[in-house]
């Protein structure tokens, strides 16, 4: 019992990068119905885009990279925003080369789903010759010495903007979706797109656009990850997208409060699952939860069939 409240800050710190990528599953299975198993590598590339934002800067892995102040919040900002441009870029390049191509030929969802997965393949592969397969280390930009204790448990400048600016983030992707004009054109697009056409919505531009912003919560999830974990490589993508996937269908597919609910049930219940049974079964257990809230649920905690979406 006395591990709780600390695996509860820690499950709200890997809740709120797994919220923010399952957004993004979330986002484009809304408007295309099919899963895009290379949004993990948007994420991987965010992250490099942070390291060589870091490197610009001439910020290097050391004592003298933490920052505070203007300082701090300079350095955050930049790598922030290389990160959203790299991974929006990715993002957006998978839109354009693979499954929007798919999708005027006529493609499927499983054509198109085979076609992610090879992409996501493809990107490691390229990531992986280019730079190496280790680790690369990240600068700490932040301190990680606790500012103050909730039950006990010490709460760092990094958790706090990790959280804050995820759910930031979040809730405004949310206010994006459900009260813009290009939000109801989203929903138009995934509701019915011929006659989302019909209407004069260029359902081309929508689709691109939900990747671009499916993109840039996987860069500001893949900055957030980097002021934690510090580090990165080819494959750091892998099992924070499965998580994200889970925590996406644990909500709702298709439902962006659900991806975001879904993704701090995840980070917290993986931490809980640890203490009651060992690190080694943490995933087991999150598994565990979802298939049991399938059966129950099959669409998820706050799934909605989209045909029943209101637009």
């Amino acid at each position: 019992m006395g591990q709780i409240w600390p695996a509860t800050v820690a499950g709200l710190v890997f809740g709120s990068i797994y919220a923010l990528m399952a957004l993004g599953y979330t986002l484009i299975y809304r408007v295309l119905n099919v899963i895009n198993f290379a949004h993990a590598e948007s994420f991987m590339v965010g992250t490099f885009g942070t390291l060589f934002a870091a490197r610009w800067l001439g910020i290097l892995p050391g004592p003298d990279s933490v920052r505070d102040g203007a300082g701090a919040v300079v350095a955050l900002g930049v790598v922030l925003v290389a990160a959203v441009v790299f991974a929006a870029a990715a993002s957006a390049a998978l839109e354009l080369a693979v499954f929007g191509p798919l999708r005027r030929r006529g493609g499927g969802p499983a054509p198109t789903m085979i076609a992610a997965l090879g992409a996501s393949l493809f990107l490691q592969e390229v990531f992986g010759l280019w730079r190496g397969r280790d680790l690369e280390p990240f600068p700490r930009l932040l301190e990680h010495t606790p500012l103050f204790t909730v039950f006990g448990v010490g709460v760092s400048a990094v958790h706090i903007v990790v959280v804050v600016v995820a759910l930031l983030v979040a809730l405004g992707a949310d206010r994006f979706v459900n009260s813009t004009q290009l939000g109801a054109a989203i929903r138009a697009t995934a509701q019915d797109r011929d006659t989302a056409t019909l209407m004069g919505i260029n359902t081309g531009r929508v689709i691109l656009l939900t990747f671009v912003v499916a993109g840039v919560t996987a860069g500001v999830g893949a900055t957030l990850f980097m002021t934690v974990y510090e580090n990165t490589y080819y494959f750091i993508g892998f099992v924070i997208g499965i998580k994200s996937f889970t925590a996406a269908l644990l909500g709702g597919m298709g439902n962006v409060r659900g991806a975001i609910l879904g993704g701090y049930l995840v980070g917290v219940m993986e931490n809980y699952g640890a203490i009651a049974f060992g690190a080694e079964w943490k995933d087991t257990v999150v598994v565990a939860v979802l298939v049991l809230v399938l059966l129950v649920r099959p669409t998820g905690v706050l799934g909605t069939r989209l045909q029943t979406v209101r637009v």
